[in-house]
């Protein structure tokens, strides 16, 4: 959290009224101040806000707000890139793997993959998929942040927190060599064809809809020249998505996202402490003992130019937000969403340094 929410729609547990302006539940239960909200993103000179809010473990409401880009409104199915919230679609899937007996969290990912430039370095082999999920691989989060580029351990595998792109990259390249698969194919045909994510994919392909895309911009409100059609696939960036698509995902993941319950509680064991007296579990960041019930919150966020995109679920008593935005000062929205559409969200914003 510090960089860390035209068609009549029905499926269960959801019932929407989608207009190009507005997007809610036909019974307003939560928040609904639109004009409060629209005057937050006018001063932060963020373009457009998507929301999602679950109540009861299920999809509620969807609510979108400003510009996809210069003059056009942004429709309810809005395509955002959410950076860094692929890699919790990641840690579904691996722990899926996990669930089916095909994959292991403690085997070695030596044995279906060594980086070339870690090959001399025999502490690769200690690297394991539990180190991965809860960034413990050692790794830098990227390796152009070191001079030569080229991947290389910090600290040993295990010994400290650190969070890590690379590291959820290495296990793609490990997932991808043991199943003769490409890390698209095995969300497919485990995540989004089996909940109807219909709008979403790792990379932009000739399905991608650009008419809906949220073009991104600065600080100032200007927009990123940079060219936003990544078509490289990547297990911890660049995921498009809409706020119906993630939704579906977060209700799943508040379901128990498939898990048999061992592999479940060890995603949401406090594996590593991050700071703030916060923890890693396996994929999820997370805050301990919030609320009247003393429960746990599960975490993330995605941050590149132009994105800010935050997921905050609570498995307990089935709650969840999901912030999209396509500004770099879409964090600045994190606060007052929280404490307006979260029962515990002042609490967890207290905690947040």
């Amino acid at each position: 959290m510090r960089n860390i929410l035209i068609n009549l729609l029905s499926f269960p547990g959801l019932l929407l009224l989608f207009t190009s302006a507005n997007c809610q539940q036909l019974e307003a239960r939560f928040f609904d101040n639109r004009l409060a909200i629209e005057q937050w993103i006018k001063e932060s000179h963020v373009p457009a806000l998507g929301i999602g809010i679950l109540h009861e473990g299920k999809l509620r409401e969807i609510r979108m707000y400003g510009e996809i880009r210069s003059g056009v409104a942004a429709p309810c199915n809005a395509i955002f890139n959410v950076a860094s919230l692929t890699k919790p679609v990641v840690t579904m899937l691996t722990l899926k793997l996990v669930s089916n007996g095909a994959w292991n969290l403690d085997e070695p990912l030596s044995n279906y993959w060594v980086e070339p430039d870690i090959k001399a370095d025999l502490r690769h082999k200690k690297l394991t998929t539990r180190l991965v999920l809860s960034h413990q691989t050692g790794f830098k989060n990227w390796r152009y942040l070191d001079k030569d580029n080229k991947l290389a351990f910090d600290t040993t595998p295990g010994t400290r927190f650190g969070y890590s792109g690379e590291g959820f990259e290495y296990l793609r390249k490990a997932l991808e060599n043991k199943f003769k698969k490409g890390i698209e194919q095995l969300t497919d045909s485990l995540l989004f064809r089996p909940l109807e994510m219909n709008d979403t994919r790792h990379a932009w392909d000739k399905f991608t809809d650009e008419n809906r895309f949220a073009h991104w911009y600065d600080e100032n409100g200007n927009e990123h020249k940079r060219d936003y059609k990544a078509t490289s696939i990547s297990a911890a960036d660049d995921l498009l998505t809409t706020i119906e698509d993630y939704g579906k995902f977060a209700a799943h993941v508040l379901q128990g996202g498939g898990l048999d319950s061992s592999v479940f509680n060890q995603m949401i064991r406090p594996h590593t402490p991050t700071k703030d007296g916060l923890h890693f579990g396996l994929g999820w960041e997370m805050f301990l003992d919030v609320g009247p019930k003393k429960e746990y919150a599960l975490t993330h966020s995605g941050g590149d130019a132009g994105v800010q995109a935050l997921v905050v679920l609570l498995p307990v008593s089935k709650q969840g937000l999901i912030i999209f935005t396509n500004g770099d000062n879409g964090y600045k929205l994190y606060s007052k969403l929280i404490i307006e559409l979260l029962d515990t969200g002042k609490e967890l914003m207290s905690r947040v340094k």
